[in-house]
């Protein structure tokens, strides 16, 4: 799957749409798999045709209600928009969370995220949103 009709076809079988700025990064890039500097933090953001996958993998419907993965750190963490919210945030949730109190902030929108990733990474400590936080 490939471009808009692909991004279509997930969006009706999540039961979302997605915000602009994700639409149009995923729609002209396809996804990464990068470790991304100065951070140097792995950032996977998925292609299209592995969204419903990996949400049907993860449980995300029933664990996390209005929950979307779109991506993650490589490992345990899944980065996930939280649709409960308008315009909805992203966060990140490790793959042994139950529920949304295990969340943490990441950015307030794609665009936000994708600025803010290289100079600080994955945000771990819900603590401090302003400081960059690491394992």
């Amino acid at each position: 799957m490939q471009g808009e009709k692909a991004l279509a076809e997930v969006e009706r079988a999540l039961g979302v749409r997605f915000p602009s700025d994700y639409r149009t990064f995923i729609v002209s890039s396809g996804g990464v798999d990068e470790f991304v500097g100065p951070a140097g933090d792995f950032l996977s953001i998925y292609a299209p045709d592995r969204l419903i996958e990996m949400n049907e993998a993860a449980d995300a419907a029933e664990r996390f209600p209005g929950g979307v993965i779109i991506g993650g750190d490589g490992g345990r963490e899944m980065l996930t928009y939280d649709f409960r919210r308008q315009p909805p945030p992203l966060v990140l949730l490790d793959i042994t969370a139950e529920g949304w109190d295990a969340a943490i902030h990441q950015a307030p929108s794609f665009a936000a995220l994708m600025a803010e990733f290289p100079r600080t990474g994955w945000r771990f400590d819900a603590a401090d949103d302003a400081a960059p936080r690491r394992r």
